[in-house]
């Protein structure tokens, strides 16, 4: 059965509203994907997973944040 999802798509002339995104897999293939030469999907999957999860929500600070991780942002008061 056929499911219409409409495609997500900018305007014309606004080239910015992915910014966000596409520096987030910039960043995630420059300093995850790329260094690393996988054998199988699961270990591009499990590394991918730690890298997130690990690296970028409780190592990596970012400018946007103030120069804290996202966890940190996440939970000042």
């Amino acid at each position: 059965e056929f499911v219409h999802v409409p495609q997500n798509m900018s305007k014309a002339g606004y080239p910015y509203d992915n910014a966000p995104m596409e520096r987030y897999f910039d960043m995630l293939k420059n300093e995850c994907i790329n260094l690393h030469e996988f054998q199988t999907e699961e270990e591009l999957y499990r590394t991918v997973e730690e890298f997130v999860y690990d690296t970028y929500n409780h190592v990596r600070t970012h400018s946007y944040n103030g120069y804290r991780t996202p966890n940190q942002a996440r939970t000042a008061t």
